[in-house]
């Protein structure tokens, strides 16, 4: 019985005269997956191993946010992220913008992705775009020709003029949004968001996060939420990354000076030991057992 696509996804990897060549890969599996599994809301495993049951669809307009690249059909997530997108993009528009363009946020039942992010698998992770939308009454083909806009620099040290204090604005109340766990945004951001912060109380600045490609979006990521029992929070914890300060410190600088540098002159020397496999190659044995359920859930 075909169930919401994966049997074409499962034939495309299997057999060869009756018998299986590989075992199948988990991102084909989920990337096949076109609506949610009817089952209570919960976040399983990690944000970089793991899926999602019972996910909302964010739909594809609201009065403050479009979702963005509709063809991926990644505008999925936990309640709770679902949620909270409303939520930021109503402050969006309290501070000046018609709303929120939402970039990819997870696949109906989270999972490893046939493309791009490692993360994004437990339907807590967002990318909000940088570009301030010009209107909320897009096409389906405006939403996959209109591109975001980068906020930094060529060299990467710095923000450009489509910086603007707004951006500055939605960031600080996202991050001062309790449900919040980190932002991770270009490292200029970083540092400028460091330069231009006022008053006494800068302890949100801590789970704002340098992170290479993050210049054209900034990525939020919630907590695991109340009910989610096979959420696993991520390690360290921003406080224990920051010990407790703002993360403008010497981690900072390490970012704009040595791993930049890094990135443009990679250091020559190979890692010891076998290398690492990419949540493209995880199979289902490589995930939390309750996603098999997850998946094969009507």
């Amino acid at each position: 019985m075909r169930r919401n696509g994966l049997l074409p996804a499962l034939l495309a990897v299997m057999s060869f005269g009756g018998a299986a060549l590989a075992e199948p890969l988990a991102n084909q599996l989920f990337g096949a997956t076109k609506v949610a599994s009817r089952q209570a809301p919960a976040a399983i495993g990690t944000y970089a191993k793991g899926c999602g049951a019972g996910f909302v669809e964010l739909p594809e307009s609201g009065p403050t946010w479009q979702a963005m690249r509709l063809s991926r059909n990644r505008n999925w997530g936990h309640p709770a992220l679902v949620q909270f997108v409303a939520d930021l993009s109503a402050t969006a528009r309290q501070l000046g913008w018609p709303g929120l363009y939402i970039g990819d946020m997870s696949q109906p039942r989270g999972g490893p992705m046939t493309s791009g992010h490692a993360s994004h698998q437990i339907g807590l992770d967002a990318d909000i775009w940088m570009l301030p939308p010009h209107r909320l009454n897009l096409s389906r083909g405006e939403r996959e020709r209109i591109s975001s806009v980068s906020v930094r620099t060529d060299d990467q040290r710095r923000v450009n003029g489509n910086w603007t204090a707004t951006h500055y604005q939605l960031m600080r109340a996202a991050a001062s949004d309790p449900r919040v766990d980190r932002i991770f945004v270009a490292a200029a951001v970083k540092v400028e968001m460091c330069k231009t912060a006022r008053g006494a109380d800068k302890a949100w600045l801590q789970k704002i996060r340098p992170l290479y490609g993050h210049n054209t979006h900034f990525h939020v990521r919630l907590k695991c939420p109340a009910g989610s029992r096979n959420c696993e929070t991520q390690t360290p914890t921003v406080a224990e990354l920051s010990k407790g300060g703002d993360g403008c410190d010497e981690s900072l600088t390490w970012w704009v000076t040595t791993y930049l540098d890094e990135l443009k002159n990679p250091p020559k020397t190979k890692p010891k030991g076998p290398r690492k496999r990419t949540p493209r190659e995880f199979t289902m044995a490589d995930l939390p057992r309750q996603c098999s359920a997850v998946l094969t859930s009507d």
